[in-house]
């Protein structure tokens, strides 16, 4: 069988605007993410999907992000089988805090990665 490789992207290539899909869990989403993201576990993605549909129905590209990159590669490979623009963003939260990217909580504490 030939798989395609798996659409990346490194977190210094990301655009400052770009559209990031975060698929951790409720904890590690309030310990610290990305400003603007949109969180939907990887728990309960099959069935929240249209909501990332309809976030991403003006056919921008996809940053999917966890904590390392494995759910996320995951949900990258699904999206791009239902023909929606994804990459997985590489190394995940920890990548993104050790490039010193920004990161907020919802209730105002110092962000971090859980």
């Amino acid at each position: 069988m030939n798989f395609a490789p798996l659409p990346s992207v490194d977190v210094a290539a990301m655009p400052s605007d770009g559209f990031v899909l975060d698929v951790r869990e409720d904890d590690e989403w309030s310990a610290g993410h990305v400003e603007g993201a949109l969180h939907i576990p990887m728990s309960d993605f099959v069935a929240r999907f249209g909501e990332l549909t309809e976030a991403a129905d003006d056919g921008r590209r996809v940053h999917v992000m966890c904590r390392v990159g494995g759910r996320s590669a995951q949900v990258t490979q699904y999206l791009v089988q239902q023909g929606i623009d994804a990459v997985n963003i590489d190394g995940g939260m920890l990548a993104w805090d050790g490039a010193g990217r920004p990161m907020v909580t919802d209730n105002g504490t110092s962000a971090f990665v859980l």
